[in-house]
Order: structure tokens, then C-alpha cells, then sequence
């Protein structure tokens, strides 16, 4: 059995002993032992074979109303503890270190397509031309508060300090003591938001990682790809080129969500301006610091005469526009007058300078000088901007319907709503191609299409670097996409922006292709586009609206057709990954993930989404960061000049035969088994989600309905509270049962060594089914379920997720899961005495939330305690949604 790394265990005890003397000093609080008692109960029960955890549940069936709260904190912090002991694990310097987490390095990468037959001059040209954005997403799956996230990265530095070898004892205790006085402020702090942040906080929250981590952290990765290209061509980065990009929907993404309005999106704008004029002002400060050279080239003292200190002058007069930016920015956020006067706006004002000083230094032979700290600050003005990120924008398809409707009735023009496709795309294209404003002057629109108007005002008025994309849900015709560009040109646009339509359903991926094609014909558009195209691909839904195997082979399926239909056309196609943080939301691995695309369809450009904790364990600390890059870097690279090879015929009757099983196995459960939903809504928290504070968006899309109307992320998050982990197996279960019996086993296996995307759909099966626990989904079921009936339904997923399990073992010809990720499995292993008495509390304290709901009686501390639970369990789980 693998054990944790020396050095991880090291920082687990640690902190576990910080934490324990924070618990021992707290005044009112000496719930110590008591804690210490349910930690070997939950460790010994883990042991015991059969029906166990009876010492566990006694213990806690004696706490006191007073009691809960404390210990549910300990365990929920502890888990915290751990997570960061991990994730510094991923990154630490200490000499002698091998990370259990290693992440292969570029050159190794290039020199093995170098191998594999790709010229020294393709790799260049593939790896300057790259487009690898990264979407920062509000979705409110990040449980921890940032007063917390604050702390727990102060703390990550705190174990670096630590691994250095030559600290006197004094130097060691004073970093202890650091430690400890984090630890003991944060068992101080309350771990809960009592309020749902707003959709302009989410935003801060984005460009705090930026500023804290992303800032940092890309300079040092291009600094590592430059001269990782320089070794394997001999050709370096070219200084303008930004392979990476940031973009966000914090503030942009209105779908469901009614507290994002115009207002709010002006002000994200405005505030990732401000911000931006702030970070490279910091920049400018030190640049002005290093640059004192007396020599110049003749096209800078043509800027600045005879000035002695020509650089300073330069970057001196850089810093006064940054300021004034700065201004006017925070200004027009306070709704002050606001002086635009020679603020800096369009990204070359920014870029302008910089580049004149480092050419400028170069031709004096200074080179080492230029590519010092001027070069990361060039390549941040290039890659953040003046806008710090592009914002995209996210709407459903029928608010710009409802809002094309209104214009065409009241201009006469008929009813706009019930025309054909045809009707409305000659009308569209027809609009699109003449010159007349449509909005009617003194035309008062419905507040639902003022808004959308409104909207596309505040899109018209931004540089093109401060805009992603303008993404449609639920659109599935070509004319969900022209009435976007029609409203954005009547709001003033100048320039195309990209106008995305994001295919979710399973109806919708099996139509993609289709709707696509038919926009791709209409002449006008191909011209819109440049010969470029985004599409994006939502795996949430999907996953819920079908189950994660049909899902799977939908989104694979649509991506093939998708990337062929463009090139039929002479499109160069980007697909917009709308993955989310789980398995059961598209989640896992991402490198395996993306190397097991179809072949062709990564092709040098590549957007993916990064929601709520991912952000934090992807991108939260620089070190962290620079590996998550080089990570996505390599496997896009890799996948674009080495893809897949394509799957046998036979491998994808295969899959039809597999997934039309596990889609009418999972569909008969989730939307047709009578007991499905009140099981749901009584054997998980569901319900009491809406009690924490995550996000600015609404749990369901519509205040009433049943599990259709659920978003995705409670869905998912309310099943990996309890551990049964349905969304990520129901409906294989079946589809690997019928197939054993069908003696179709070897097919399998022979498919999982030639076909990554299948192999990959396996191995991430298998790592959720780990996660999942059928003892404590039991005992959630004992302890919320009187009807007999949904008791009945639980026994049955629990006996076909056990069924699931074995055919897996039987499968991949193992006698335990997870044996190829023995580090995974330990870490899993470690939580357990810390998550299990999370659980068994959490069904207890929701039966006596719903308890007390039912008599009026609402306790404080049980509800408090409850949500502390859910905190824990994710933290645990290491995801929520």
C-alpha cells in the first residue's frame, strides 16, 4: 500500500498539531479530547469489516446542541489543512524533492514530437501561433471564503520557508509560531458567507487571482516556453505573441442569473480597467528603478530630445497616463465626473512605449538589460492588456429573439416570433447587409429587452481586447446567432466580436453540426467570421440531461462533426470547453482530457472554462499556476502535431451499443421512476444548499420544477454530500453489465488500449466510483427515509453502484480500485477519519433541520452546524459542483 510522501505526511502532522493547540487554547471551547475520540472512532470503524461505524455513530449521537458546532468546525478544518498541505506538496523547491505530482516539462515534450517526426520550423510556427484561453467562471462552487483563501496561502509560504535545510532553531521557531498564529486566526474566523456575494465581488475575486497569482506567474511560463522553443528550434517566443489569454464571466454571465445587468458589466469593465492601470503602474515604479542608462537609440531621442535619463523619461510620462487611467476608472465606478484627457485606452498606448524602450536598449547592445524585468511587463501589456481580462458576455437565445421581435412589431413589419428560419434569416441578412438603424427613435421597449439593448451598448463601447466572447445558451439555429450581431451593430459595434453559440442538450450536441453548416452557407456570415469560429461544447448539462457516458460520446461525436463541417468551409474552428470542476460535469485530468480529443479538433487554439475551487487549486498560487500553463501548454501542443489516432469502426459501434443502454438506463431513473425525485430531495441536501452563500447566481433556473430545472452544480454537489456519486455512473452500470454478459469485456479492454477518449471515460469512472461510499449513503438513507419505497430505491442504486464497481475491477483486471493511482487512493484514505464524521453529523443535523423547519423551530447552532458540514465534506471531496 502506497503512503504519503515523507515530506507530505510531515506537513499533515504539522498542521494537524497547530491545529490542535488552536482547539486546546480556545477560551469556552474544550472540546479537544472529544474530537481526538471521534477521529480513532472513525479511524478504527474504517477498519472493521461488515455493517461498521457503530462506535462513530454513538459518539455522535451524544454530542450536545452546544458541541456540533465546534467539532464540525475541527474536522472541516483539518480538511482544509490538508488540502493545503497537498497543493504545496504539487510545488515545493526542497532539495532532494520529487514531487508525487509531477507535471512534464515542455522541452521533454518538444523533443518527443521532435522525435515523433515534427520539423523544428512546424513546431515553431505551431507554438507562436497558439491560442490557449483560459475563462475564469462565477460559478459558485468555491465553498471557502477569501478571508480564509488569504490565510491558507500565507500559511503555503510559511512550509516553503520551512523547506530550507540551512534555518538556525530560532529561525524555525519564529516560522512555527507564524504558522501557528494563522492557524489559531483562522479556527477564529467564521468559515461560512452569511451573505451571497454580489456578481461584482465574484469579479473582484477574479482579478484578485490575477493579481495575487496569474500576474506573476505568466511572465516566469513564457520566460520557460521561450526558451524551451529556443532549445528545440532555435528560434525563441516572438515578444508580441500571447499564447495565453484571460478572459472571465464574472459579471458577464447573465443566464439564469438576474443580478447581472448592463450596470453591473459597465462596472466589471471599468473596475478591470482600474486594476490594470494599478498593477502596471506597480510595474513602471520598478522599471524607472532599473532602467538609469544614459545610452539611447536615435528613434527614442527623437521621442525625448536630450533628456539624461531617456528610459525614465519615457516610462515617466507612461506613469502619469496610468494614473490619470487610474482616475478615471475609479471615477466613472463612483458615478463622479470623469476626465478622460489623455487616459490610456486602446492596448497600444501601453505597448508603444514599452517597445521603443526595449528596441531602443537593444540596439545599444544592452540585450540582457531588454530581456529582464521590460520583457515580462511587454508580455503582461500584451496578454492582460489595459483591460486586465476579456470579458465574455452570456445570454439564452430567446431574450435576443424577444428583442428583434419587439423592433420588427412595432416598425409594422410583422410578427417576427412565428416566421420560419428561412423568413428570419433572409431578414436578418438582409438587416445585416444594408445600413439603416433598425431601433425606432421614442420606441419604448419591454424591460426585458431594454436590458439586452442595453447590454449590447455597454459591449459596442469596449476596445476589442477587453471582449471575449458573446456566448448564446440554449441556441440551436443560425438566426440565434444573427440576432446577436444585428442587436450588437444597432448598439454602435464597429468591430466583428466572436458570437458563440453554446450547444448543452443532448439534442443539442446531435444537431450542432447541422446548425453550423446552415450558418456557415449564408455568405454574408463566413465573411463576418474572418474564417474563424467558436463553438462551445456544454458538458454539465449534457451530463445531466443524458448521463455522463452518452454524454461523453455526444460531445465526442458533435466535435468530430463540428471541426469537419468547418473545414468543409474553409473555417478554422475553436471549441469552447464549458467543463466543469467533477467528473459528472466533464472535470478530470485536463491533459488527458484534451489528448484524448477527437483527432483534428484540437488544432492550435483551444478555450476552456475554470469555475469556483478549480480557479483556486489550478491557478491559486504562481508556482501552482506555472505548472497548470505548462501543463494545458503541452497538451495542446501535443494534441495539435501528435493527435489520436482514429477509433476503429467497430470501437464505435461499440459505443452506440453501449451508450444506447446506459442512456435508457439512466433516463428510466432520473426522469421516469416515480420515487426518483422525493428520494433525491430527502436523501441529499438539496434543499439546504441554498443556505450557503456561494455564489451571485440562483440554484435553479426557474423558482419552481424538479430535477430539470436544477443547475447542474447542485445536482452534483447535493450527490457528492451523501457519496452515492450518481451523476457520474448511472446508466455505465448498466452499459458494463449487459456488456459482460455479452462477453464484449475484451472488445472493451482493447478499446481502452487503443482509443485515449475511451480509456480516459474509464479511468475517470473509476476514480469517481472511489469517491463514492456506500456505507455512508446507507446510513443517510436510514437516518432521512421513513417511506418505504424510496428506502426500496436506495438499496436498488446502491446494489447496481456495487454492481458498477465489479464490472469496473473485471474490466481493468484489478482486485482493487484504484491501483494505478496508489498516491490518490492514500490521500483518499487519509481524509476518511476526517470526512466520515462529517457525514454521519450531516444526515443527523439535516434530519433535525427538516425537524425543526416542519415545527417553526429553527435552530440556529444545527443550521450553522450544517452548512460547516457541507463546507467540510467539499473540502474532503476536494469539489463541490
Amino acid at each position: 500500500m502506497t503512503e504519503l510522501h515523507p515530506d507530505l505526511r510531515e506537513n499533515v502532522r504539522l498542521l494537524g498539531e497547530l491545529l490542535g493547540q488552536s482547539i486546546r487554547r480556545s477560551p469556552g471551547q474544550d472540546c479537544f479530547e472529544l474530537i481526538e475520540e471521534i477521529r480513532a472512532a472513525a479511524k478504527s470503524d474504517r477498519l472493521q469489516e461488515g455493517d461498521s461505524g457503530q462506535r462513530l455513530v454513538s459518539l455522535l449521537g451524544k454530542l450536545g446542541v452546544d458541541e456540533l458546532l465546534p467539532v464540525t468546525r475541527a474536522f472541516n478544518q483539518f480538511l482544509n489543512l490538508a488540502n493545503l498541505a497537498e497543493q504545496y506538496h504539487g510545488i515545493r523547491r526542497k532539495r532532494g524533492h520529487q514531487s508525487d505530482l509531477v507535471v512534464e516539462s515542455l522541452g521533454d515534450v518538444f523533443a518527443r514530437l521532435k522525435a515523433g517526426g515534427v520539423s523544428p520550423a512546424e513546431l515553431h510556427q505551431k507554438v507562436a501561433d497558439l491560442r490557449l484561453e483560459f475563462v475564469l467562471t462565477a460559478h459558485p462552487t468555491e465553498v471557502a471564503r477569501r478571508t480564509l483563501i488569504m490565510k491558507y496561502d500565507e500559511m503555503s509560504h510559511c512550509l516553503g520557508q520551512l523547506d530550507h535545510d540551512d534555518l538556525l532553531p530560532a529561525e524555525r521557531e519564529e516560522i512555527v509560531g507564524r504558522l501557528f498564529r494563522l492557524i489559531t486566526e483562522a479556527w477564529h474566523t467564521d468559515e461560512i458567507r452569511h451573505e451571497r456575494p454580489t456578481a461584482v465581488d465574484e469579479a473582484k475575486w477574479g482579478f484578485a487571482v490575477i493579481e495575487h497569482s496569474l500576474w506573476h506567474a505568466l511572465p516566469q511560463f513564457l520566460r520557460s516556453l521561450d526558451a524551451s522553443l529556443m532549445d528545440a528550434t532555435s528560434n525563441g517566443l516572438p515578444m508580441q505573441v500571447s499564447p495565453i489569454r484571460i478572459a472571465s464571466w464574472m459579471g458577464g454571465d447573465r443566464d439564469g442569473n438576474p443580478n447581472v445587468t448592463h450596470d453591473v458589466t459597465r462596472q466589471v469593465f471599468l473596475l478591470g480597467r482600474w486594476m490594470a492601470a494599478d498593477l502596471f503602474l506597480r510595474d513602471i515604479k520598478m522599471l524607472r528603478a532599473e532602467l538609469s542608462m544614459w545610452q539611447a537609440s536615435d528613434e527614442l531621442k527623437g521621442v525625448v530630445g536630450d533628456a539624461r535619463e531617456p528610459y525614465r523619461e519615457v516610462l515617466g510620462g507612461l506613469r502619469e497616463r496610468l494614473i490619470k487611467t487610474r482616475d478615471w476608472a475609479e471615477a466613472c465606478i463612483n458615478g463622479e465626473p470623469a476626465d478622460a484627457t489623455g487616459i490610456l485606452f486602446e492596448n497600444e498606448d501601453l505597448t508603444a512605449p514599452l517597445e521603443l524602450c526595449y528596441r531602443s536598449l537593444v540596439a545599444c547592445g544592452l540585450d540582457s538589460i531588454a530581456d529582464g524585468p521590460l520583457l515580462d511587463t511587454i508580455r503582461r501589456a500584451h496578454t492582460f492588456g489595459l483591460p486586465l481580462i476579456r470579458l465574455d458576455i452570456r445570454q439564452e437565445a430567446s431574450r435576443h429573439a424577444e428583442a428583434v421581435a419587439e423592433m420588427v412589431s412595432y416598425l409594422g413589419l410583422g410578427d417576427y416570433l412565428s416566421w420560419s428560419e428561412e423568413q428570419r434569416q433572409a431578414f436578418l441578412v438582409e438587416e445585416l447587409q444594408g445600413r439603416r438603424p433598425l431601433v425606432p427613435r421614442n420606441w419604448e421597449p419591454s424591460d426585458n429587452v431594454r436590458e439586452v439593448l442595453a447590454t449590447c451598448e455597454v459591449v459596442a463601447g469596449q476596445t476589442p481586447q477587453a471582449l471575449g466572447s458573446y456566448v448564446i445558451s440554449m441556441a440551436s439555429k443560425p438566426s440565434d446567432v444573427l440576432n446577436v450581431i444585428l442587436l450588437l451593430r444597432e448598439a454602435g459595434m464597429r468591430h466583428p466580436m466572436r458570437v458563440v453559440p453554446l450547444f448543452e442538450t443532448l439534442d443539442d450536441l446531435r444537431g450542432a453540426p447541422e446548425s453550423m453548416e446552415a450558418l456557415y452557407q449564408v455568405d454574408w456570415y463566413r465573411q463576418y467570421t474572418q474564417g474563424r469560429q467558436e463553438v462551445m461544447i456544454g458538458y454539465s448539462d449534457s451530463s445531466k440531461d443524458a448521463g455522463q457516458l452518452m454524454a461523453a460520446w455526444a460531445q465526442y461525436q458533435a466535435q468530430e462533426k463540428l471541426t469537419e463541417v468547418a473545414s468543409q468551409y474553409g473555417v478554422h474552428l475553436t471549441l469552447f470547453h464549458g467543463r466543469g470542476g467533477t467528473v459528472g460535469r466533464g472535470g478530470g485530468p485536463a491533459n488527458r482530457a484534451i489528448l484524448s480529443q477527437p483527432p483534428g479538433s484540437v488544432n492550435g487554439s483551444f478555450r476552456i472554462t475554470e469555475q469556483g475551487e478549480m480557479i483556486r487549486f489550478k491557478f491559486g498560487l504562481p508556482e501552482l499556476a506555472v505548472q497548470s500553463l505548462t501543463l494545458y501548454t503541452t497538451a495542446v501542443v501535443e494534441a495539435t502535431l501528435a493527435p489520436p489516432p482514429q477509433p476503429e469502426p467497430g470501437w464505435r459501434e461499440t459505443m452506440d451499443w453501449l451508450t444506447e443502454r446506459s442512456l435508457k438506463s439512466y433516463r428510466e431513473v432520473v426522469r421516469e421512476h416515480p420515487d426518483f425525485v422525493p428520494y433525491f430531495r430527502q436523501v441529499t441536501p438539496e434543499q439546504a444548499l441554498g443556505k450557503l452563500a456561494l455564489g451571485s447566481r440562483p440554484a435553479r433556473r426557474k423558482a419552481t420544477g424538479g430535477v430539470e430545472s436544477l443547475r447542474a452544480i447542485p445536482w452534483i454537489f447535493a450527490w457528492t454530500q451523501m457519496r452515492l456519486m450518481l451523476p457520474s455512473w448511472l446508466g455505465s452500470d448498466v452499459a458494463l453489465e449487459e456488456a459482460a454478459q455479452e462477453k464484449k469485456l475484451p472488445q472493451l479492454r482493447e478499446m481502452m488500449r487503443g482509443w485515449p477518449f475511451f480509456r480516459t471515460y474509464i479511468d475517470m469512472l473509476e476514480m469517481v466510483v472511489a469517491k463514492a461510499d456506500l456505507r455512508i449513503a446507507s446510513y443517510y438513507e436510514k437516518t432521512l427515509l421513513d417511506d418505504p419505497q424510496l428506502k426500496e430505491l436506495g438499496a436498488d442504486l446502491r446494489s447496481r453502484l456495487q454492481q458498477c464497481i465489479q464490472r469496473l475491477l473485471e474490466l481493468k483486471q484489478q482486485s482493487e480500485l484504484l491501483e494505478a493511482e496508489p498516491v490518490f487512493a492514500h490521500s483518499m484514505r487519509v481524509r476518511n477519519p476526517y470526512t466520515d464524521p462529517l457525514h454521519y453529523l450531516q444526515a443527523e443535523l439535516l434530519r433535525r433541520s427538516r425537524q425543526g423547519e416542519e415545527q417553526g423551530e429553527v435552530s440556529e447552532l444545527v443550521e450553522r452546524a450544517l452548512k460547516v458540514t457541507m463546507a467540510g465534506i467539499s473540502a474532503g471531496m476536494r469539489n463541490t459542483g
